[in-house]
């Protein structure tokens, strides 16, 4: 049986003549949770995103629980229904109230029940701290119990990998405690994550893994206390020089 619930091979991606992802490889096994960290521009959120075809690559394969994406709907279809993301602006439907945010897309997409999308929002909304704002709209909410909607929300779907895109970098700093100690929380439950993220602290606390990316290429991986400790790389190195320093 292969332990491996993502594999990633020779990927590379193209933004016109911009080459945005260099040959990556990556394999993730079921409930790791990887934290990507690096330089703005270096292709961390691509990468992220092709894993459920948010963004088209050109070359190499990505193949999510034994299934290998391609233009396919059928294929896309199957993938984004066991991997839910993230985003660093919340996504939240303004015109719809935290619950029917919530319902959305178990019951249109997953053929679920009213009432038992219902409920089970109002589990999650209980489980990230915030049951009580079920019936506010988003404009209402702060932007930390926003961002805990939206990883409720990814939730509803039962997701075995979510994707995490920078989703405390929009956030005031008082905020991001909140909204990581939610992520904390999930991390015990033996989901897979992978998370895009510059809180370090986090990385330290529950990554099995982290990677260093730069320029489209994965420069470093390594366990947390050997990342942090002992970096190979000067590249890696010197950002965390300056983002430790910070």
């Amino acid at each position: 049986m292969n332990e491996n619930i993502i594999e990633i091979n020779g990927l590379n991606k193209w933004y016109s003549n911009f080459h945005a992802l260099k040959n990556i490889n990556l394999k993730v096994k079921k409930g790791e949770i990887i934290v990507i960290c690096g330089p703005s521009g270096s292709g961390k959120s691509t990468l992220i995103r092709c894993i459920n075809f948010l963004e088209k690559f050109q070359e190499g394969s990505i193949t999510v629980d034994g299934t290998v994406l391609s233009d396919n709907v059928d294929k896309i279809r199957q993938i984004r229904s066991e991997v839910s993301m993230v985003f660093q602006h919340f996504n939240l439907f303004p015109h719809l109230s935290i619950i029917d945010n919530l319902t959305l897309a178990p019951i249109w997409v997953h053929n679920e029940s009213k009432q038992a999308a219902r409920d089970k929002a109002l589990q999650l909304l209980d489980r990230v701290g915030i049951r009580d704002q079920a019936e506010k709209y988003p404009n209402q909410l702060s932007g930390g119990q926003q961002q805990r909607v939206a990883i409720a929300r990814a939730l509803c779907t039962s997701p075995g990998i979510m994707l995490f895109d920078e989703p405390t970098s929009a956030l005031d700093p008082e905020m991001i405690a909140e909204v990581l100690d939610v992520m904390v929380e999930l991390s015990k439950e033996g989901i897979t994550m992978l998370c895009v993220t510059h809180e370090m602290g986090f990385a330290k606390k529950v990554a099995d893994r982290v990677i260093f990316m730069d320029e489209g290429q994965i420069i470093e991986e390594n366990k947390p206390d050997a990342f942090f400790n002992n970096p190979e790389s000067e590249r890696l190195q010197l950002f965390l020089e300056q983002i430790l320093s910070e």
